[in-house]
Order: structure tokens, then sequence, then C-alpha cells
């Protein structure tokens, strides 16, 4: 499902940035507008994709490092499909207009309500796992994983917090600057532990695994996850600046966001240096170069968030595409590389074959990823930057030099680029679907094979 919902939240994107240089693209259908399907495809994405990639990795991480079966395979199937129920309950109601408005948490309350119960059931099923291990250690992936877990809970609940009106339709419980505050410590750390903290657990276990060379620093590892944990749940008011926000919780944002850079990189370093003795395999490992890729881009976005959290930096930024674009180099340049070196990882294993069905088409499928991601990001970078200056640019006696549409006419041509970036990153998740439906379709090989195969590629 990481695979499916991939393909179907990266294709609304598509849509959408087609529909940003060409509207008549919604065909004047209320279902398709811009407005209703760009909360989908934000949903789709971090949630479906990202979600689903989340649990299947986090399961067989918790169970491999503590040499258990999971704690409960009937938690886990509820998880698996109260997960589903809930995307697919976001797939019927947001086209329809049923939102709450706040981002990254537009769902109604009785989705909201399954949510958290579906939730709480994963944290269940994995801490449950932690506790009946057989290993005396908790490997380093399992404290992100945890982290990550928690700290989402702790985040929905919060601020979800709402008064219901109708079936279909709520207030948030907080209102004004505080509804604001609530929401962007909600927002920015959606970002900061459901799609960094649980994908450096992911990290943590599958780059040394494909790389077959132990963490480069494991104490660096332990003092990456205590400093990320410790800094990044104060950086939400970095998206609040010259807002009705407090002056002084501005600044802390901006502090704490600055300061968060160390431990990114910590973490990057940790992760790029893992190949020390092994940087051969890049040539010939395509899902290595995914992984290994995947940081490079980690690194770039955890340098580029704390510097557009500067004040003087974000009166430029704020509302442009430079904004989108730092967003689209985590989301598609870490999160997705990172799930899709995984994925490619697991499916063999998971499905009882010595290796994915065509090793060139997971060649084809990276550039294609890789290329996708340099084109959309240098092209949100160049309209932003360029919206900003025109924003911002004044005549003489003071009035504005431009109007809103003439940098928006400016914009077009980068529109046009991002797509096409967008269709070269969704064709590679259409690839990515045939080989996993080849490997997994393939008739079964013995495990004693298998066993020798993975021992011969290092993974073991």
């Amino acid at each position: 499902m990481t695979v499916v919902w991939g393909i179907v939240g990266m294709t609304i994107g598509v849509l959408l940035a087609a529909q940003l240089f060409a509207p008549a693209l919604n065909f004047d259908i209320p279902y398709l507008t811009y407005s209703r399907l760009r909360p989908l495809h934000t949903n789709s994405v971090i949630f479906a994709f990202g979600g689903c990639a989340l649990f299947a990795t986090s399961y067989y991480i918790v169970q491999r490092t503590c040499q258990t079966r999971l704690f409960s395979d009937k938690l886990a199937a509820f998880t698996f499909w109260g997960w589903q129920a809930v995307i697919v309950s976001a797939v019927i109601t947001l086209p329809l207009g049923l939102t709450s408005s706040k981002e990254y948490a537009e769902l109604e309350w009785p989705i909201d309500i399954l949510l958290a119960i579906v939730w709480i059931a994963y944290c269940i099923n994995f801490f449950g796992t932690l506790v009946i291990r057989k290993t005396s250690h908790i490997y380093v992936a399992n404290w992100f994983l945890g982290a990550f877990m928690l700290t989402v809970a702790v985040l929905h609940i919060g601020n979800s917090m709402a008064v219901p009106v109708s079936m279909f339709k709520s207030y948030s419980l907080y209102a004004g600057a505080v509804d604001a505050m609530m929401q962007w410590w909600y927002g920015h750390n959606a970002v900061g532990f459901f799609l960094t903290a649980g994908f450096l657990g992911m990290m943590y276990y599958f780059v040394p695994k494909q790389a077959g060379r132990p963490v480069y620093s494991y104490r660096l590892s332990i003092v990456h996850f205590w400093a990320l944990i410790s800094l990044y749940i104060w950086a939400g008011p970095h998206h609040l600046h010259y807002t009705a926000l407090p002056d002084w919780t501005q600044s802390l944002g901006m502090v704490m966001s600055i300061i968060l850079f160390v431990p990114s990189w910590g973490g990057m370093i940790n992760g790029i240096m893992t190949l020390s003795g092994a940087w051969h395999k890049l040539r010939t490992d395509p899902i290595l170069r995914f992984l290994i890729v995947s940081l490079s881009f980690y690194g770039m976005s955890t340098f580029e968030g704390p510097m557009m959290a500067i004040k003087t930096v974000n009166a430029l930024s704020h509302y442009t595409d430079w904004t989108i674009g730092h967003v689209h180099s985590g989301a598609l340049g870490w999160v997705a590389m990172i799930t899709i070196g995984s994925v490619y990882h697991l499916v063999p294993i998971l499905y009882g074959q010595p290796k994915m069905y065509s090793t060139k088409l997971i060649n084809v499928h990276f550039w294609l990823a890789t290329i996708g991601v340099v084109l959309y990001i240098v092209a949100m970078w160049m309209s932003g930057v360029l919206q900003g200056m025109m924003w911002r640019a004044v005549n003489s006696d003071g009035t504005l030099t431009y109007s809103f549409v003439e940098s928006l006419e400016a914009s077009k041509p980068f529109y046009v680029v991002r797509f096409i970036g967008g269709l070269f990153v969704v064709t590679g998740m259409l690839i990515m679907a045939y080989n996993c439906y080849k490997t997994i379709a393939a008739p079964k090989v013995q495990e004693d094979t298998i066993d020798a195969s993975l021992a011969i590629g290092g993974a073991k």
C-alpha cells in the first residue's frame, strides 16, 4: 500500500502542478478544484504513503532488532485496516469540502477519533514488542521510532481538540493566536517527528543493512536522538513570523530552528559515513544509492529550514514558492527516497525472493526520481526568490512596482518545469510498482537459497 498510495498522492500532486499554469484542468468540477485536491494531496503523500511505509518498516525493524515476534498479530492487522479506513475516509471527505481547514489536520472529528484509536493500538503493539524482546539492548532505530509514535499521538490529540456541531462539522477548541500556535506546534512537528524521526529510524536500520556495514558512530546516533527530540518540538513558531503571535515566541522558534541544524547534520553525516569502506557499492547498488542520496537531501533541507527560519530571510521567503521547494526537497528528496530504498530492500525478503525482479529498473527509477526532484526544487527556488523580490519592490513614490498577477505570470515557466519534474517522479513510481509486482508474482525460492544470496550481497 505504500507504493499504491505513493502513486495516488503524487499523481494528484502532478494534476495540481498542472492546474497552477493551466487552471482549466479542474474541468469546472468542484471536486477537482485546487482548494479541495491540495489537502488530499498532502494527506495522501504524508499519511498514506509515508504512514504505510512507517507502519511496515517499524513492524519489521522492531521484530528483527528485538529478535521476537510482534506483540500482537491481531493488533497489527487492526492498525493496517484501520489506517486504510482513515485514508479512504480522507479520499471521500476532502474532495467534498468537508474539512477542519487546519493544515495537515484537515480531517473532521469522527475520522480524527478513528485515527487516534488506530495510532494508540500501533503504540501498544510496538512498545509491547519492545517489552517482550529477547535482547537486553534497544537498538537506536527503535528509539527514533518510539519517540515518533508517542509524539505524533500527543500532537494529533492536542491539535485536533474540537467542538462538534454536526457529524461533519466542528470548530477548534482554541481561538485566535493560540489556535495558530497549536496548529504550527502540530504542523512543524508532523514534519519533525512523522517525517523526520520516524524515517531516521528507517535510516538507522536499512542503511547499515544494505551497505553491509555497522553504523559509523553508535555514540553519535544516541547524541543525535536526544538533541533532535529535545529541540524539534520548539521550532513551530517560525511558521508565524510577522503575525499576531508574541514576538518572543517567534524569536524562540527561530533560535531553536537554527540550533536544530547541528543534530540534523550529525545524523546525516552518521548515515553517509556508514559507507566508509563500502563506497564502491554505490556503483552497482541502486538501492544503496536511493538511501544515500536521500541523506544528501535530508542534509540540504535541514540546512535550508533553519536558514529560512531567520526572520530577515523569512521576510523574503514566506508565502512564496521557495517554501514549497523546501518542503519537497524534504518530502521527495529525503522521505520518498529513503522509503523507496527501504521498500526495495524489504520486498524480496518479505516475499521469499533473493532480489528484486530487475536491478536495471531500480536504476532507471533512481535517475527518474533524482532528476525529477532536482527539476522540482530548483524551479521552486527560482520562482520563490523571484516572487519575494517582486512583492517587495516599490517605486520612488512608495507604490508597489508589480501587481500580484504580474508576479504570477513571471512564475509560469517555473510551474511548467515543476510539472515536468513531477511527471518524472510519478513515472519512477509506476516503474517501481511494476518491479514490485513482478518480484511478488515470481515463483518462490527456497529459504536456504535466499540466505546464501543475501550473504553474498552483504545484506545478511
